[in-house]
């Protein structure tokens, strides 16, 4: 009889220490997919940012018919904020 509650035990113990290790491959499977998920959802961010940015270039271009005339037109966007700032400043 004690024998068989030693037995017992023993298989418990067994059987503890594999769900141990278990738990522990898990957890860090767990932790990969996180840590690869964070990195697609950066990369998401960052193409949809190029989206946007060649959405808008292509606007400029789309308009004019080329991309130094777009460019042309941006520069003197960018000049005609600069002199209002300039103003509000002043």
């Amino acid at each position: 009889m004690l024998e068989d509650i030693k037995a017992g035990i023993e298989k418990l113990v067994s059987a503890y220490e594999a769900e141990k290790e278990t738990s522990r491959a898990l957890n860090e499977e767990l932790r990969q997919a996180k840590a690869q998920n964070e990195n697609y959802r950066k990369q998401i961010t960052e193409l949809e940012k190029k989206i946007d940015n060649l959405k808008l270039s292509e606007a400029f271009i789309g308009t004019s018919g080329n991309g130094e005339a777009a460019r042309e037109r941006i520069d003197r966007m960018i000049r005609e904020i600069d002199k209002c700032i300039s103003l509000m400043e002043g």
